[in-house]
């Protein structure tokens, strides 16, 4: 895919590729409603054959969102930091100058430079939008990481796949993920670029205070949490869509009917009901944290088609008050 220029902007993004992140310590993941799922996974599945595939499956499934772990009911303060361990801030000479050497009339060759440009360029396009709406804005940043790290959110290794952490504000990828997706037959630069912007939807949701909301939601309506689950999910990959053609309409990339597509069958390939199928489950939207792929394609769609934030009412079309 091609953007408008070889620019990348560094200052916010953290490589701790060769480790610099250091091994999880202390806690885990807290309140994600499928991480009982994944044992479950793990526990049915690994040593009968298909432990590969059901991790991927496991993967896939919890990427997006990962809330704080020592108290998963608290609300995150928009202006908390996490203090990463001494030496896992910044990045390297050798990214910079790789990506700086990738670029080649607008166009990326390698994944995380490409994800670099791409959150480079979601910066671009939500800052101007907030700035025309008067609303505050405040940018992410961006980690790459192997294996394992520690989060503002506990520790994560590279089963939970990419997600955004509320309360250190950072998006997290472990680029084996983009080999996960091309396992199960996803291909494109786009659909990693669908995921960087589904990601950053999950930062505006921070922002704005929606993720306050629905934890609140929640907590009173805890029944429905999962239903709250999924629409947030599928609100972030509405604003993925948003953010696509006002990049688009900005000339900020070009994005091409084939890479559309490539966006639309990442959405699909990661619906609840395809996982569950792929891992042998029974399908049950009970159990649904993300959207079945129809949901996905439908609300990444209607962004892209609409333009406009006010069209990812997602809460207010599956009936959960807010």
């Amino acid at each position: 895919m091609k953007f408008d220029d070889n620019n990348l902007d560094m200052s916010r993004v953290d490589d701790r590729r060769d480790g610099r992140g250091g091994p999880p310590t202390g806690g885990t993941r807290g309140g994600d409603p499928t991480a009982g799922l994944l044992q479950l996974l793990l526990a049915s599945k690994l040593g009968k054959g298909g432990g590969g595939i059901v991790l991927v499956l496991a993967a896939l499934l919890i990427f997006g969102f990962c809330s704080q772990t020592q108290d998963p009911t608290a609300q995150v303060p928009l202006d908390s930091s996490f203090n990463a361990p001494p030496g896992a801030q910044g990045v390297g000479t050798s990214l910079a100058q790789k990506c700086t050497e990738d670029a080649a009339d607008g166009v990326f060759e390698n994944t995380d430079c490409l994800l670099v440009k791409a959150f480079n360029e979601t910066d671009e396009v939500w800052s101007g939008y907030f700035a025309t709406t008067g609303q505050r804005f405040r940018e992410p940043q961006l980690t790459f990481f192997d294996g394992q790290t520690r989060t503002g959110c506990g520790p994560a290794d590279t089963s939970v796949g990419p997600f955004y952490c509320p309360a250190d504000e950072r998006i997290y990828f472990d680029l084996g993920f983009s080999r996960e997706l091309q396992r199960l037959g996803v291909q494109g630069q786009y659909a990693m670029v669908y995921i960087m912007a589904h990601e950053y939807g999950h930062h505006l949701q921070n922002i704005s205070g929606i993720e306050r909301q629905v934890r609140k939601a929640q907590n009173a309506n805890r029944r429905n949490a999962n239903d709250y689950s999924v629409a947030m999910e599928l609100q972030a990959d509405c604003f993925a869509g948003v953010w696509g053609r006002l990049a688009n309409d900005q000339g900020n990339v070009v994005i091409t009917p084939e890479e559309f597509q490539q966006a639309t069958n990442a959405a699909a390939a990661v619906g609840d009901d395809r996982i569950q199928k792929g891992a042998g489950m029974r399908v049950n939207p009970d159990t649904f944290t993300h959207g079945s792929a129809k949901q996905r394609t439908f609300w990444y769609t209607r962004g892209y088609d609409q333009g406009t934030p006010q069209a990812c009412n997602t809460f207010k079309e599956l009936g959960l008050p807010l």
